[in-house]
């Protein structure tokens, strides 16, 4: 996402800083990294029946980034919409909207995998039932595409289907990539800052928004695209897209209702 700044030169302090602890956090991963510590795997979070699950990790996810990219997007969002909010709304407001739709996100994650896993497992066991080469290749291609199994094992155990052998490494084979992907931690203010995306549309629908520093649109109209574009990756699955769409779209989500909530009781 490129957008060229609308004029706020003000660094308020809750932007300023949820920035530095972002940094600071970045820093440690990198650094722990390089001692063979994963900081993501407490830090990031995790499906609830994982191994690595904690309740904090539904805060502390917001502050993990899994590349420079990643958090330089993030944090440049985050200053570009989150600074002229916070002079708007203030500190306290800001930061309780920040961190709800942070949250929401991650909720919405956590329901959208619980359908995934849950699909999955279910599969699985029908597969387990009655394992044949053909509903094993049924179960890669619906549930497992992201873990290539070689075409020739499934070609020679079709020419003796009952092969034990055979079945145990499919077993095997679905025991390790259940267990990776249960084990998959989600990391990253995306989610938050899809929120800010959502508050700057509906606080300011008529500021303009410089796609790549160069196209113009309206706050409320990149809002839509946006959201749209989001929805419709979430629901497309592609095979090594491994954006939370869904916590962007949950971000969003949170956000709204919150600012309606506020808007009849507080406005």
């Amino acid at each position: 996402m490129n957008i060229r700044p609308g004029g706020v030169n003000v660094l308020p302090p809750v932007v300023k800083n949820l920035l530095i602890i972002n940094g600071l956090f970045f820093l440690a991963t990198i650094t722990l990294e390089q001692k063979g510590i994963d900081l993501s795997q407490y830090l990031g979070i995790h499906y609830f029946t994982s191994e690595y699950f904690k309740p904090y990790q539904y805060i502390t996810y917001m502050f993990m980034h899994g590349s420079f990219t990643h958090i330089l997007f993030n944090m440049f969002a985050l200053w570009m919409f989150g600074a002229t909010i916070e002079n708007y709304w203030g500190a306290k407001r800001f930061l309780i909207y920040y961190f709800v739709t942070g949250i929401g996100a991650a909720l919405i994650q956590t329901g959208v995998n619980w359908h995934t896993i849950s699909s999955m497992q279910t599969a699985v066991e029908a597969y387990l039932a009655m394992p044949t080469p053909e509903t094993f290749a049924i179960l890669i291609n619906e549930h497992f595409s992201s873990f290539p199994i070689n075409p020739e094992f499934i070609k020679q155990w079709a020419i003796d289907p009952s092969n034990a052998g055979a079945i145990s490494q499919t077993t095997s084979y679905i025991e390790n990539a259940t267990k990776t992907i249960v084990n998959v931690p989600t990391v990253g203010a995306s989610g938050a800052v899809f929120g800010l995306l959502l508050a700057f549309g509906m606080l300011f629908p008529n500021s303009i928004i410089y796609v790549y520093f160069a196209l113009p649109i309206k706050a409320k109209y990149f809002v839509i695209i946006y959201g749209a574009i989001e929805l419709y990756s979430g629901f497309a699955n592609q095979v090594g897209d491994h954006v939370a769409h869904f916590a962007h779209l949950g971000g969003m989500i949170f956000g709204v209702f919150l600012i309606l909530y506020w808007k009849k009781n507080y406005v």
